[in-house]
């Protein structure tokens, strides 16, 4: 017998739409709606994005530690049967918390209180909200497949609906008007309808299909529930200062932490400046041009990712990503010796660095789950612990996403002498004014932007390929483990 309309698989792939058509819309304009319409001052943005940095950092591993903390334990057992509980378990939080996170999301675009206060505020509960979604679908992807085909078919799903996530940012940009934020507000809340309506009914359209399932796969589904119940009260639990000492002795998760915040740092960094390098950099194109532009550098990468799932299945995920880190590098380089005087270049530059950056965090995913299998096997584990991993990695390194706009907006005033807070008698406008500009400071200006646009990818490519350098996860050792947790693992979930 077997379920109509959307699989399992699809309905985890659709989770990312609806996440994703508000989440894209709050990289692009957090930063400009605050300083150019809320005119937020410079103190109050540092202090409100460090507070929002501390919590970043936190609410990861705490929120990974609440869901898994019952799953450590120090004594091993024979029974390494990942427990359809743990399943069940996060399909309730993003049924509960997806709606939450897209009301947070409707904060940003009103103006209710001071502008330090609403900063902060907006911040840390979208982020509270962000992180409880995000943290429960990555963990799926552990606890729903193990084999390599199994996960890259699962992020093949994610990628085609990203893909569909993105038709959000080619509207928005249409209908984004600073001087009068009504049109877009309505466009907001729409989208906020659609991401509510789509957690209720894809979280439920789960549960019934994966229940569904162990109803027909056992007389009594529940058994293996009440032995899960029955066996996590064996032993001692794990404490926290012992679970983070075995999470410090993990070599390969230390490494690709390193490496991961220089990536998320780089793709916010992308995020937010990109209406900087649209206005500043290409002059003379038409608005029409640029909502095109910021439309496929955030729809390709889910393009090009199916493309490179095939590639990580014939070569590994190490080598397509260390691949990308180069492509990276050299179209950067080849970038600063063209220089900024050809704008359609320069286009195609600003599209195409976005878009591989992205693709490479699409496959991140795929190697947490591998850490994930790693920290099962060399820990003995009784299940994988895979929302706390995941939770763990964005807090080492997560906090990329808050020194992107802090490091971003001080190379930018270093480099061209404009402070986006301060114009003149102006207070926030991320263009700068060049109506009152010599052509030899004009030049300099653009010049400027030139170098931010350029010489952050090659300083990011080259730190990454250091660190990755030092991951050895891949190859024979990568077999070894996913040969020890396959083995331990008498469900096939997907």
């Amino acid at each position: 017998m077997s379920s109509r309309g959307l699989s399992l698989p699809g309905c985890y792939g659709a989770l990312v739409l609806f996440t994703s058509i508000l989440h894209n819309v709050f990289l692009i304009y957090y930063v400009d709606v605050f300083v150019s319409v809320y005119k937020i001052d410079k103190m109050s943005f540092w202090i409100g994005e460090t507070i929002f940095l501390i919590w970043n950092s936190l609410n990861d591993p705490l929120f990974g530690w609440m869901s898994d903390k019952a799953f450590l334990q120090a004594e091993s057992s024979s029974d390494h049967t990942a427990s359809p509980q743990i399943v069940l378990k996060r399909f309730r939080a993003l049924f509960i918390n997806g709606p939450l996170f897209a009301l947070s999301f409707l904060s940003f675009w009103v103006a209710w209180a001071v502008p330090t206060v609403q900063f902060v505020v907006c911040l840390c509960l979208y982020d509270t909200f962000l992180t409880m979604v995000d943290l429960h679908h990555n963990a799926l992807l552990a606890d729903l497949a193990v084999s390599d085909k199994e996960r890259t078919r699962l992020n093949s799903y994610c990628s085609v609906f990203s893909a569909f996530g993105s038709a959000s940012v080619f509207l928005s940009y249409a209908i984004w008007d600073k001087e009068n934020l009504t049109n877009f507000r309505i466009f907001c809340a729409i989208l906020v309808c659609i991401s509510i309506s789509g957690f209720f009914l894809c979280t439920s359209w789960m549960k019934r299909q994966f229940t569904h399932r162990h109803h027909y796969k056992e007389k009594d589904p529940l058994q293996s529930i009440r032995t899960s119940v029955s066996t996590s009260s064996d032993g001692v639990q794990l404490s926290a200062s012992g679970y983070f000492k075995q999470l410090m002795a993990h070599r390969n998760f230390l490494w690709f932490t390193a490496m991961n915040l220089v990536q998320v740092f780089h793709c916010h960094f992308n995020s937010n400046f990109f209406p900087l390098f649209l206005e500043n950099l290409l002059e003379g194109i038409p608005p029409s041009v640029c909502s095109v532009l910021l439309g496929i550098s955030f729809i390709f990468p889910h393009i090009n990712n199916l493309y490179f799932l095939t590639l990580c299945r014939r070569y590994g995920t190490y080598a397509v990503i260390r691949g990308l880190f180069l492509v990276k590098l050299v179209l950067s380089i080849a970038m600063v010796m063209v220089g900024p005087d050809y704008t359609w270049v320069l286009c195609l530059f600003i599209a195409s660095n976005r878009v591989f950056t992205e693709g490479t965090c699409r496959l991140l995913n795929l190697v947490v789950s591998d850490l994930v299998d790693e920290d099962y096997v060399l820990n003995n584990r009784k299940q994988p612990v895979s929302a706390l991993v995941f939770g763990m990695s964005a807090f080492l390194s997560k906090p990329g996403q808050t020194l992107a706009p802090l490091m971003g907006t001080w190379i930018l005033s270093v480099q061209t002498g404009h402070d986006i807070f301060q114009t003149g008698n102006q207070f926030g406008s991320i263009r700068a004014d060049t109506s009152q500009m010599d052509t030899d400071t004009l030049t300099s200006h653009r010049l400027g932007c030139f170098h931010l646009l350029v010489y952050v990818p090659i300083a990011c490519a080259l730190l990454q390929l250091l660190a990755w350098s030092q991951f050895n996860l891949r190859g024979s050792r990568l077999r070894w483990i996913k040969s020890q947790r396959e083995g331990g693992s008498t469900y096939k979930f997907v």
